[in-house]
């Protein structure tokens, strides 16, 4: 079974500048930062116009 979040090894959060903390969500669309709790969704960009 695959897993669905990833953590971003080597990648710091721009927030609270914490190293190895960052860990994306596929399932979810979004990158978050598992020790102060900033969050970011990851955008689709097909190419496509809405």
């Amino acid at each position: 079974m695959r897993e669905l979040a990833y953590l971003l090894d080597g990648l710091r959060c721009s927030s609270c500048l914490t190293e190895n903390t960052l860990w994306m969500d596929l399932a979810a669309g979004l990158v978050e930062c598992r020790e102060c709790g900033q969050g970011a969704l990851i955008l689709n960009d097909d190419g496509e116009e809405p």
